[in-house]
């Protein structure tokens, strides 16, 4: 079986027509950033990229002043190039590596283009991206956690919504954003609770048992937030982890800013995407969580328990998404909006199929979503022609083009969503 999938993605990679795709893909990036970029930009004109978020003074670094039309042209033959090497020869298994510098150089074009002639502020940009990723890449954490052990967790949002009503109100009657944030994991744990009953134990349809606590997650905190928390103001009102930036890593120019000088949910995000990426991949644990989610009947005959086992993963998937949630309310805004997670749970799940249900991958495809909203609130700034929307579309296109297999097939585990029946 392990031979089988090692020769499937070998053929994936090499196969003739994928590289002649991904290169014509490349030559296509190129040819956008000159028919679309270079010959509406002024020759004489300059994009200045400010490289240092808002209001800081650690980390300082001096502005990109580029020429914007020179910076173009290089960006566009380097893609050209690249697309030229992919259809004559390929670059085997880096084909994937290439793409995301291709992707990045057009990003980039389109970036230096929407500012001619203006000031972007790139380090602020960069730093909105990763903290608008963190709820959408722990909502991914939590998707990884609960279908890697064979139960789809639909109701990431709903767990993420309660979690951000719960931290607010615990928040503000404690004036501890720390009982605040515990207090969002036990929800998330509470909810993940009932979906782990309705799913094992009663063998639900796991697709109708997360809706249906989505549903109740969003009557029951649009009901507490009508009649409770925007008539008392004071239970709607916690303190925040503020930024607490590390001493040394803070001051590295640009990076520092962005990674090292946050609040507690950031740290938070990369912490846990090395413990599961760890655990999952390189611990017995890990190894018995996924024979779960793979085949779960091998699993019971060599003695694991896949009930107990898919009910601690579903268990963990719930405090992740509860502790996402607290994120909304204890590390954002300080306050409860009705239904302010906007889907971020379902993109959460969006970014886990990115991710091919791995901690590693769902961090870049939360990168990527965070990028993208973040993108689009810029462009509304800098008064672009193209209309905001259009770029809130574009992560959801760049997925969808993936998982039709532009960079490889997902593949879910083989047991996601299969109630197991015990002999």
């Amino acid at each position: 079986m392990a031979t089988t999938v090692i020769q499937r993605r070998k053929l994936e990679v090499s196969s003739p027509v994928r590289q002649r795709v991904m290169g014509i893909l490349f030559l296509v990036f190129a040819a956008l950033i000159y028919f679309v970029f270079i010959r509406t930009t002024s020759p004489d004109a300059k994009t200045t990229f400010v490289m240092t978020p808002g209001g800081l003074t650690q980390g300082v670094m001096g502005n990109w002043v580029l020429p914007a039309q020179t910076t173009l042209y290089i960006l566009a033959i380097v893609s050209a190039i690249l697309g030229g090497i992919q259809v004559s020869r390929g670059f085997g298994r880096a084909t994937n590596v290439i793409l995301g510098i291709v992707s990045l150089f057009f990003v980039f074009s389109f970036l230096t283009w929407s500012a001619e002639g203006q000031s972007l502020n790139l380090g602020g940009m960069l730093s909105s991206a990763v903290l608008r990723a963190v709820p959408i890449t722990l909502g991914a954490f939590s998707g990884v956690l609960c279908e890697r052990a064979g139960v789809v967790n639909i109701a990431i949002e709903g767990m993420m919504l309660m979690g951000a009503m719960v931290g607010v109100f615990v928040g503000s009657i404690t004036k501890s954003p720390w009982l605040g944030l515990l207090a969002a994991i036990a929800s998330g744990v509470l909810l993940a609770w009932v979906l782990a009953v309705l799913s094992i134990k009663y063998k639900i349809n796991q697709i109708i048992s997360g809706t249906v606590i989505n549903i109740f997650a969003t009557g029951f905190t649009s009901y507490i937030s009508a009649k409770f928390l925007q008539t008392y103001q004071h239970l709607n009102n916690t303190p925040m982890f503020g930024r607490v930036p590390i001493p040394g890593l803070a001051d590295i120019p640009l990076i520092g800013p962005i990674f090292f000088n946050t609040n507690l949910f950031v740290y938070a995000m990369f912490i846990f995407l090395i413990i599961l990426q760890v655990a999952l991949f390189s611990t017995r644990w890990g190894l018995r969580l996924r024979s779960v989610g793979e085949h779960p009947k091998a699993a019971d005959t060599l003695g694991i328990n896949v009930f107990k086992t898919r009910y601690m993963a579903v268990l963990l998937g719930g405090a992740m998404a509860g502790f996402a949630g607290g994120y909304f309310t204890l590390g954002s805004v300080g306050r409860f909006d009705e239904m302010m997670t906007a889907g971020r749970g379902f993109i959460g799940l969006a970014a886990m199929i990115f991710g091919n249900w791995t901690p590693l991958g769902s961090f870049g495809a939360g990168l990527l979503f965070g990028f993208a909203d973040t993108l689009g609130s810029k462009l509304t700034i800098l008064g672009s022609a193209i209309p905001p929307e259009f770029m809130a579309m574009l992560p959801y296109i760049v997925t969808m083009v993936i998982l039709a297999g532009v960079v490889g097939r997902s593949q879910g585990p083989a047991a996601d969503g299969v109630p197991y029946e015990k002999e």
